[in-house]
This record gives C-alpha cells, structure tokens and sequence, in this order.
C-alpha cells in the first residue's frame, strides 16, 4: 500500500514530472524559505535594538516591516513551489515567477529606510 502524498491538489493531479525538475523546484522553495526566515531575524533584531536608537518608532518600524515581509515570503514560497510542481505534473509551461520583482522593491524599499535611519543616526550625535 503506498501513501498519498500531500497536499492532493499539487500530487494528486497530472503524472510524476522528472525527478531532477521537481527537486529544483523544491530547492528554490526552500531558497526562498532562507531569505524569509533571513528577513524575520533580521527583523527581531532591528525591534530588538530599537530602543538604542534615538528614532525607536521608526526602527521598529522598518523591523516589523522586514517581519511582514518575511513571512508574507514564506506564504509566497510555498505557493510558488505549488504552482509550478502543478505545471510541472500537468505538463504545462511554467508560470512567470511574480514574486521576484516584490521582493526586489521591498529590499530595496528596507535598505533605504535603514540607511535613511543610521545617517539620521549618526547626525543627531
């Protein structure tokens, strides 16, 4: 007796896809778990120091957005991985990875604000 494998929607449709695609779709998954789980640390740290800082709002701030973002990732990352395993199993050309440019702007997005903050920072000493 063999075990179904979960969730149904994603294996329970189409055949199995060549092992090598399925588990480099895995592998950018999982990449992608990294850097929000990159972003939620680095996130409790920024609220963390916040109090440091002579802006504690804003350092909390940009922390908890980085958290946000971090696990919004995280839900993103597995319904990437969802989408084109579904592809994959269908045969079907793989969808556009939307996720990318997001990322990219609020990355860009934080790193300005932190910056922004650290000369604010450094002015006010």
């Amino acid at each position: 007796m063999t075990e179904q494998r979960r969730p149904a929607s994603v294996y329970g449709v189409g055949e199995e896809p060549d092992p090598r695609a399925s588990l480099a779709n895995e592998r950018t998954a999982l990449a992608w778990m990294r850097t929000a789980l990159a972003l939620v640390g680095g996130g409790i740290a920024f609220v963390s120091l916040a109090s440091l800082s002579t802006l504690p709002a804003w350092a909390a701030l940009v922390g908890a957005a980085a958290c946000i973002g971090g696990a919004a990732l995280a839900v993103r990352a597995v319904t990437a991985w969802a989408r084109v395993e579904r592809a994959l199993r269908l045969g079907r050309p793989l969808p556009a990875p939307r996720a990318l440019v997001i990322l990219a702007g609020g990355v860009v997005a934080l790193g300005g604000l932190t910056l922004v903050l650290a000369l604010v920072e450094v002015a006010g000493r």
